[in-house]
Protein backbone atom coordinates (compact mmCIF):
# COMPACT_ATOMS: atom_id res chain seq x y z
CA UNK A 1 0.00 0.00 0.00
CA UNK A 2 1.59 3.44 -1.04
CA UNK A 3 1.76 5.83 1.75
CA UNK A 4 0.08 9.17 1.26
CA UNK A 5 2.17 12.26 1.87
CA UNK A 6 0.17 15.11 2.41
CA UNK A 7 1.32 18.75 3.72
CA UNK A 8 1.05 20.83 7.49
CA UNK A 9 1.42 24.41 7.86
CA UNK A 10 3.73 25.73 10.43
CA UNK A 11 0.41 26.43 13.17
CA UNK A 12 0.08 23.08 13.00
CA UNK A 13 3.39 21.82 13.38
CA UNK A 14 3.36 23.81 16.38
CA UNK A 15 1.31 21.83 17.71
CA UNK A 16 2.41 18.55 16.85
CA UNK A 17 6.00 19.63 18.39
CA UNK A 18 4.72 19.04 21.28
CA UNK A 19 4.22 15.45 21.07
CA UNK A 20 7.15 13.42 21.66
CA UNK A 21 6.20 10.79 18.78
CA UNK A 22 7.00 12.92 15.84
CA UNK A 23 10.60 13.98 13.90
CA UNK A 24 11.06 17.08 11.92
CA UNK A 25 13.74 15.96 9.06
CA UNK A 26 15.34 19.13 7.72
CA UNK A 27 16.89 18.46 4.46
CA UNK A 28 18.51 21.56 3.65
CA UNK A 29 21.95 21.27 2.74
CA UNK A 30 24.48 23.79 4.21
CA UNK A 31 22.14 26.60 4.57
CA UNK A 32 21.16 24.99 8.06
CA UNK A 33 24.73 25.42 9.50
CA UNK A 34 24.33 30.02 9.08
CA UNK A 35 20.26 30.04 8.53
CA UNK A 36 19.36 28.18 11.81
CA UNK A 37 16.63 25.30 12.25
CA UNK A 38 13.49 24.07 13.91
CA UNK A 39 14.41 22.94 17.26
CA UNK A 40 14.86 19.44 17.71
CA UNK A 41 14.67 18.58 14.18
CA UNK A 42 17.29 15.88 12.66
CA UNK A 43 19.29 16.99 9.28
CA UNK A 44 19.67 14.63 6.47
CA UNK A 45 20.89 16.74 3.89
CA UNK A 46 19.29 16.50 0.11
CA UNK A 47 22.41 15.80 -1.33
CA UNK A 48 23.26 12.51 -0.15
CA UNK A 49 19.50 11.71 1.54
CA UNK A 50 19.11 8.44 -0.41
CA UNK A 51 22.15 6.93 1.10
CA UNK A 52 21.61 7.54 4.46
CA UNK A 53 17.67 6.56 4.75
CA UNK A 54 18.58 3.39 6.49
CA UNK A 55 20.15 6.07 9.18
CA UNK A 56 17.53 8.14 9.25
CA UNK A 57 14.98 4.97 10.00
CA UNK A 58 16.90 4.23 13.05
CA UNK A 59 16.88 7.78 14.09
CA UNK A 60 12.99 7.79 14.29
CA UNK A 61 12.62 4.97 15.95
CA UNK A 62 9.44 5.19 18.07
CA UNK A 63 8.22 8.30 16.16
CA UNK A 64 4.86 7.57 14.35
CA UNK A 65 5.22 10.86 12.23
CA UNK A 66 8.19 12.43 10.25
CA UNK A 67 7.76 16.15 8.71
CA UNK A 68 10.14 17.01 6.06
CA UNK A 69 11.41 20.18 4.90
CA UNK A 70 14.01 22.49 2.81
CA UNK A 71 13.79 26.44 2.30
CA UNK A 72 10.60 26.58 0.30
CA UNK A 73 9.41 22.85 0.68
CA UNK A 74 8.90 22.99 -3.08
CA UNK A 75 11.52 20.90 -4.71
CA UNK A 76 13.90 18.67 -2.27
CA UNK A 77 11.48 18.69 0.94
CA UNK A 78 8.86 16.57 -1.05
CA UNK A 79 11.55 14.83 -3.02
CA UNK A 80 13.09 13.40 -0.11
CA UNK A 81 9.34 13.17 1.64
CA UNK A 82 8.69 10.19 -1.48
CA UNK A 83 12.00 8.87 -1.46
CA UNK A 84 11.18 8.09 1.99
CA UNK A 85 8.15 6.66 1.15
CA UNK A 86 9.08 4.75 -1.69
CA UNK A 87 12.32 3.26 1.22
CA UNK A 88 9.50 2.22 3.36
CA UNK A 89 7.30 0.44 0.81
CA UNK A 90 10.47 -1.15 -0.59
CA UNK A 91 11.83 -2.66 2.88
CA UNK A 92 8.43 -3.46 4.00
CA UNK A 93 9.99 -3.38 7.83
CA UNK A 94 7.29 -1.87 9.99
CA UNK A 95 8.82 0.98 11.28
CA UNK A 96 5.99 2.27 12.88
CA UNK A 97 5.67 5.43 10.55
CA UNK A 98 2.11 6.11 10.01
CA UNK A 99 2.29 9.86 8.79
CA UNK A 100 4.61 11.58 6.30
CA UNK A 101 4.24 15.09 6.00
CA UNK A 102 5.89 18.23 4.11
CA UNK A 103 6.02 21.76 5.92
CA UNK A 104 4.19 24.42 3.70
CA UNK A 105 6.53 27.23 2.82
CA UNK A 106 9.44 25.43 3.94
CA UNK A 107 11.99 26.82 6.88
CA UNK A 108 11.71 30.10 5.04
CA UNK A 109 7.65 30.46 5.76
CA UNK A 110 8.14 28.90 9.74
CA UNK A 111 10.73 31.78 10.07
CA UNK A 112 9.47 34.77 8.43
CA UNK A 113 5.97 33.73 10.76
CA UNK A 114 8.32 34.49 13.61
CA UNK A 115 8.60 30.92 14.80
CA UNK A 116 11.49 30.00 16.83
CA UNK A 117 14.38 29.42 15.57
CA UNK A 118 17.37 27.28 16.57
CA UNK A 119 21.36 28.32 15.77
CA UNK A 120 23.21 25.77 17.80
CA UNK A 121 25.95 23.44 16.03
CA UNK A 122 24.71 20.37 18.39
CA UNK A 123 24.49 17.38 16.64
CA UNK A 124 21.33 15.79 16.44
CA UNK A 125 19.85 18.91 17.49
CA UNK A 126 18.29 19.15 21.52
CA UNK A 127 17.73 22.42 20.97
CA UNK A 128 14.29 23.57 22.32
CA UNK A 129 14.17 27.53 21.96
CA UNK A 130 10.26 28.11 23.54
CA UNK A 131 7.14 27.63 22.01
CA UNK A 132 5.38 30.14 19.14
Amino acid sequence: MARSISYVTGAQLVSLKRRPNIAIIDVRDDERSYDGHIAGSLHYASGNFYEKISNLVQDCKGKDTLVFHCVLSQVRGPSCARKFANYLEEVKEDTGIKDILILERGFSGWESSGRPVCHCTSVPCKGETGSA
